[in-house]
């Protein structure tokens, strides 16, 4: 059986999606781009819950060893739940590796014991490994202690949702970065109305960018209430 290959051609990130973009967690920020610069050695476990910005670092972490030429690789474990070891054939030669969304393997065995493998070879090869999960390295979530055990020796560095305050500078500060100023009017109605979680305000200013151009005209409150109510 054959499958397909892992999607590693990754479209430009872009600049609000970088690691000075980010919001609330500087000291991670600081250390992931020591990682991609290769000035930190150390293998890293992010996690925190669903939307608290796990992918955009890792996809930031990419962007910015790609920059200084490094050989990257970004492996989101959901695209090969159930064929892991096929899937990670051949890429623990690479500089620095971004594995993502460790939770879509979690309880396979044949997938865990394929990373557990794989981490070992990126170990014997000198590579480092940045992953990112949902939850710390537990037997409650692992069914394999010997990768539970790997796992648990990466440093790990927890990220938290944002609170509204972190929220508000992610909109204002990504919204600079795109070139649009959003008024206090636009980012209260936007803070009552949109999902906590990076990926829902990440989406909406990408709606709002693109409205904002094809209409010609500047982020005004009723715009971004037409867009936020067609949802």
């Amino acid at each position: 059986m054959t499958h397909p290959q892992l999607p590693l051609r990754l479209p430009p990130v872009a600049p609000d999606q970088r690691l000075t973009a980010f919001v609330g967690s500087e000291p991670v920020c600081a250390l992931l781009a020591a990682s991609a610069r290769g000035e930190l050695r150390d293998w890293l476990f992010l996690c925190g819950p669903a939307g608290c910005g796990k992918t955009h670092l890792l996809l930031a972490t990419v962007a910015e060893a790609q920059a200084v030429g490094r050989d990257v690789r970004y492996l989101p474990l959901a695209a090969f739940a159930g064929a892991l070891a096929a899937g990670l054939q051949g890429h623990e030669h690479g500089d620095l590796l971004c594995l993502d969304a460790l939770d879509a393997i979690a309880g396979s065995a044949a997938d865990e014991e394929a990373l557990f493998h794989f981490h070992n070879r990126v170990r014997a090869a000198g590579g480092q490994v940045i992953y990112g999960a949902r939850a710390a390295p537990s037997l409650d979530i692992w069914s394999l202690p010997d990768l539970v055990s790997r796992l648990s020796q990466c440093a790990r560095s927890v990220l938290p949702l944002l609170d509204d305050a972190g929220r508000r500078e992610v909109l204002s500060r990504r919204a600079a970065l795109r070139g649009m100023v959003l008024e206090p009017a636009v980012l209260d109605y936007v803070l009552r109305r949109v999902g906590r979680d990076l990926a829902s305000l990440t989406e909406l200013l990408d709606r709002i960018d693109r409205a904002s151009l094809a209409a010609k005209r500047r982020v005004t409150l009723p715009l971004v209430r037409s867009i936020v109510e067609q949802t």
